[in-house]
């Protein structure tokens, strides 16, 4: 099982990101399973729409919302029952500077049994349990 981040799927939807090849790649292998099932949580979702609205407009932030909520691949995860985790997890991070929806990808792999991430937050490497994605 993997947890999409949303610097992956920025650089997915962004052809001018400088990760968007390996995004590219990383989302294919997605699609096909490499990993098992796909989790988005809702705050990435959240994250990845804001940032896609003020980079690039509105109109491709709708877009990508239809895409990634239409993915057959890929379960949506409300975070309301995450919430007391997320924040158990953010206030007791050690050498790590991981944002709150960071935090709760984290508290939705370990309910969830995921042992992947997909990021290109270098944080992530330091969380035990937890491999980064693409490496």
């Amino acid at each position: 099982m993997i947890v999409l981040d949303s610097s992956v799927l920025i650089a997915w939807h962004n052809d001018r990101d400088a990760h968007h090849k390996a995004a590219t790649s990383t989302m294919g292998k997605v699609a096909a399973g490499k990993w098992g099932e796909a989790l988005l949580p809702e705050y990435v979702f959240l994250e990845t729409v804001t940032v896609v609205a003020a980079r690039r407009g509105l109109s491709a932030a709708g877009e990508v919302a239809r895409v990634i909520l239409g993915a057959r691949d890929v379960e949506f995860v409300p975070c309301s029952p995450y919430f007391g985790r997320a924040l158990d997890v953010f206030r007791t991070q050690r050498g790590t500077e991981l944002s709150f929806a960071d935090s709760a990808i984290v508290a939705i792999a370990r309910d969830r049994g995921a042992a992947h991430v997909a990021t290109f937050d270098d944080d992530f490497r330091a969380v035990r349990g937890l491999a980064v994605v693409p490496a």
